[in-house]
């Protein structure tokens, strides 16, 4: 798999920032006549600027699947969405809305204090996201893993053994691998239900 992606880039110079250093010296107030008319005036050559900078710096999406990425599809983007979902993690500006449902009894909104007014966020309110974005790293780390179930499986009174021996003698914590497993479905649903509240 091969994958180009540059940058948002931003061509757009408004006619109101050129204004805006021009005449650094004092305050623009924009239903000016004067202001409206330069506006008018530095509109084309924005949009000429924007149009020849769109041409040096173009977007680049290029995406090369080879036949071996579908093999094990969700082995292979669990290695581009992880790093992906630990930036997000590190440098995101805010929180989506998120339903009480999808995080413990204390994360909930009906566990924070009262908010002062209606349209106020709760307490929890950034701690919910927090948790689900660390239910899907988790998840996905764990997908990455060579043996992330290995744990669960005792083989001490296996060695020496014939494999089908083997196989009657290992000690299973089936409560414990359910849970385990349970978790990292949990995680992949949120991812799932979060998709497009996965911004910066």
């Amino acid at each position: 798999m091969k994958v180009y992606l540059n940058g948002y880039p931003n061509t757009w110079l408004s006619p109101y920032t050129i204004l805006e250093k021009v005449i650094f010296w004092r305050e623009i107030n924009y239903d000016e006549p004067m202001i409206e008319r330069w506006v008018i005036v530095l509109t084309p050559f924005c949009e000429a600027l924007q149009f020849v900078r769109k041409l040096f710096s173009p977007t680049i999406r290029y995406v090369k699947v080879d036949h071996y990425d579908t093999y094990s599809m969700d082995y292979t983007l669990a290695y581009i969405i992880l790093p992906m979902l630990k930036q997000l993690q590190e440098t995101k500006h805010g929180a989506p809305f998120t339903e009480d449902k999808d995080v413990p009894k204390e994360l909930r909104s009906t566990s924070a204090p009262p908010k002062e007014n209606e349209w106020d966020t709760d307490d929890n309110h950034f701690k919910r996201w927090d948790y689900i974005l660390d239910e899907m790293i988790w998840a996905f780390e764990q997908k990455l893993k060579d043996d992330d179930t290995g744990e669960f499986f005792d083989h001490t009174d296996c060695e020496g053994l014939p494999f089908e021996e083997k196989i009657k003698k290992v000690k299973v914590d089936r409560k414990g691998l359910k849970a385990h497993n349970d978790r990292k479905a949990k995680g992949f649903l949120l991812f799932g239900k979060y998709y497009e509240n996965l911004w910066d």
